[in-house]
């Protein structure tokens, strides 16, 4: 098993620090050395809180000043082969008596009355476990139809009988953390059990959504350290909403709102937020991120940052903020190979295709003349112009050899001058590669004829689709994955 040290993306974590602290003791008779871990769930790692050192008595002792944040903890022993789960909540002076040769049935923890409840269950989880991997495994290896549907009955009879044991320890210890833990697990039942029409599988869908989060109290900071609450969360902004950005942006918003008492939890989901977002798999969804920055992060709500952290956040939300689907595009003035001035807001065409790109790039030198025969064979047809511009002014001499080899006169081929570039910075103008976030080549973007952004950083063949989908009065999927 490896071992990661708790490091949400480039974010990071602070502790909050209280008078009294923790202490967890180790008994482990089955060791007389060796180094062992006390950690904790976070996001989708085993984070290290501390580290002892076993004695020759099997004795090891963790340690510190500060609390600890409530959640589900690990004892891993030396080798890091062998972890014992247990509960922290309040209590916080812990004895764990471990007998590796079997971890779920003779370790006892004492200290933490939390800990009673959560043995008992692991030891009926585990009772049930064998049994339903093996109905499993007997269904999906029947050869007959019966022998099928008895391995399903046994399978969801053994179920029932681990979610039944769930329902009462929810029900019979409504105040113990395993509840809340319990709860927070539960899946949101399916509202027709076997959907027959589309508005079935509709109603189902919006009945789920609407319940998904029926179990969570997002004031509740101990869900956080466990092993299901970010494949919860992730689940939900990956599959479940729209990938639409405003529908992203309604619903953080919403979750940040509910989470607003709770520091813990507030700084987890705006950090996993940021992360999703700062670089997201779907074309338009950077708008998430920038709002993130506008209406938390720009405000100071995330006062956990360290000051580099916060400088790359704010550097890359204003790399995007003028380049947003459905935006204005940034004006361009750049010279053409004679030297003449060609703006960008001076073309005059249903639809303009920017791409910057460089002949000394070996994916430009691959990509670039393809994109130039679809522009020729059907592009050129719907009235599209091509603005292509070079990222990198000292090859001037190679761009004009790569044109005239490749026959790139069909396209406003543009540069900016040394002498145009030192006088936006003198005039403390952003540059065209921040106003178009071009960090590689070739980046494209597609304008309609208002020079509004329709599309950008797709492939030449993904922007044809777009194209063709314009040119057809087909929506368009601007969730486009890249």
């Amino acid at each position: 098993m490896k071992l990661f040290f708790s490091v949400i993306c480039f974010l990071g974590l602070t502790s909050i620090s209280f008078a009294q602290g923790f202490k967890v003791t180790l008994l482990t008779p089955n060791y007389k050395s060796g180094l062992a871990y006390l950690t904790y769930y976070y996001g989708k790692n085993i984070n290290i809180e501390d580290s002892a050192i076993i004695n020759d008595k099997g004795v090891a002792v963790f340690q510190k000043n500060e609390k600890l944040q409530p959640g589900i903890y690990s004892i891993v022993f030396p080798g890091k082969n062998k972890l014992y789960d247990f509960l922290v909540d309040k209590e916080q002076v812990i004895t764990i008596k471990a007998d590796t040769f079997d971890l779920t049935n003779k370790t006892s923890v004492t200290g933490s009355k939390e800990n009673i409840l959560f043995q008992q269950y692991q030891k009926f989880v585990a009772s049930k476990a064998r049994g339903l991997q093996n109905e499993l495994n007997d269904f999906k290896n029947s050869k007959t139809k019966n022998d099928s549907a008895l391995h399903e009955k046994n399978y969801n009879a053994l179920n029932k009988e681990l979610n039944d044991y769930r329902d009462k320890i929810i029900k019979e210890h409504p105040e113990s953390m395993l509840a809340a833990l319990l709860t927070s697990m539960k899946e949101p039942k399916v509202l027709i059990a076997k959907p027959a029409t589309r508005a079935d599988s509709i109603n189902n869908y919006d009945y789920y959504k609407k319940h998904y989060w029926d179990g969570i109290t997002f004031m509740d900071d101990r869900i956080i350290r466990t092993p299901f609450f970010l494949p919860k969360v992730e689940r939900y902004f990956r599959e479940v909403i729209s990938p639409a950005p405003d529908s992203i942006i309604k619903e953080s918003d919403y979750l940040l709102l509910l989470a607003r008492s709770s520091p813990e939890m507030y700084k987890f989901l705006l950090n996993w937020l940021t992360d999703e977002y700062i670089n997201p798999k779907y074309m338009g969804q950077d708008a998430v991120f920038v709002h993130l920055f506008e209406k938390y992060h720009s405000k100071g709500v995330s006062s956990w940052l360290n000051e580099k952290q916060m400088t790359a956040i704010s550097n890359r939300a204003y790399m995007l903020m003028s380049n947003l689907i459905g935006e204005q595009a940034a004006n361009l003035e750049m010279v053409d190979s004679t030297g003449t001035s060609v703006s960008l807001y001076s073309i005059d065409a249903p639809y303009v295709l920017i791409c910057f790109w460089d002949p000394t790039c070996s994916h430009c030198r691959e990509e670039v003349p393809k994109m130039d025969s679809i522009y020729n064979a059907t592009w050129k047809n719907e009235g599209v112009k091509i603005y292509g511009v070079l990222t990198e002014n000292k090859e001037v001499p190679k761009w004009k050899e790569f044109m005239n080899k490749y026959n790139l006169h069909n396209w406003i081929n543009v540069y900016q001058t040394d002498a145009m570039q030192k006088a936006d910075e003198d005039a403390k103008k952003p540059s065209y590669k921040q106003l178009y976030d071009v960090t590689q080549t070739p980046t494209l973007y597609l304008l309609d004829k208002n020079k509004r952004i329709i599309a950008k950083k797709l492939t030449w063949q993904q922007m044809n689709d777009v194209l063709q989908m314009k040119i057809n009065n087909k929506p368009i999927n601007t969730n486009a994955k890249k």
